[in-house]
């Protein structure tokens, strides 16, 4: 997130009952070409990007900006959750000058089906409310990923409208505090 106001960046590591979110280093450097390199889990995102391009794009300290966690299990890189200012350009909004945090992720595929991306946003999730109280926090995703339409309900995202972008169905939501997530 580009903007943090007064937040410090990093915070220190966010510990769950099995997952560390942390600041990135360069030992995540291969996962982050992965993730990006995935067809899998591009496949919403606009596909995956090619290696060969990923190896001279992705720097030696890769996603080393605010906002950006890193999602540790047993010492290794599986996945992200991010925080991004949401343009105004874009279709969906919760307040009239936009601007909203969203809430974005990404893990690798053999770490789907086991409950992380819960635990690390949920976490995440936590430790936004904490940094910038009363902070709205919105996710965007295509109907058609019925995976992260699940995550989103489990997270506590209320559907606020839905949209065509990029050339599909988008269903945009927003996280209240009423409804907070499950504990990691």
């Amino acid at each position: 997130m580009t903007e943090l106001g007064s937040v410090a960046w990093p915070p220190a590591p966010i510990r769950t009952e099995r997952l560390v979110l942390r600041e990135s280093e360069a030992r995540d450097r291969a996962a982050f070409i992965e993730l990006f390199a995935s067809p899998e889990v591009l496949t919403y995102l606009g596909g995956p990007r090619s290696r060969d391009e990923l190896e001279r794009a992705v720097p030696e300290l890769p996603g080393r900006r605010p906002g950006l966690f890193v999602i540790e299990l047993d010492g290794s890189m599986i996945g992200t959750t991010t925080f991004d200012r949401r343009d105004a350009e874009r279709p969906g909004r919760v307040r009239p000058d936009a601007g909203e945090a969203e809430l974005g992720y990404m893990f690798l595929p053999e770490a789907w089906g086991r409950g992380y991306a819960a635990e690390a946003c949920a976490a995440a999730l936590g430790w936004f409310a904490d940094a910038l109280p009363g902070e709205p926090v919105v996710l965007c995703t295509q109907t058609a990923n019925n995976r992260s339409m699940r995550l989103a309900a489990k997270l506590g995202f209320t559907e606020v409208q839905r949209f065509e972008e990029w050339g599909a169905e988008q269903w945009f939501g927003v996280w209240s505090l009423a409804t907070p997530p499950p504990a990691p």
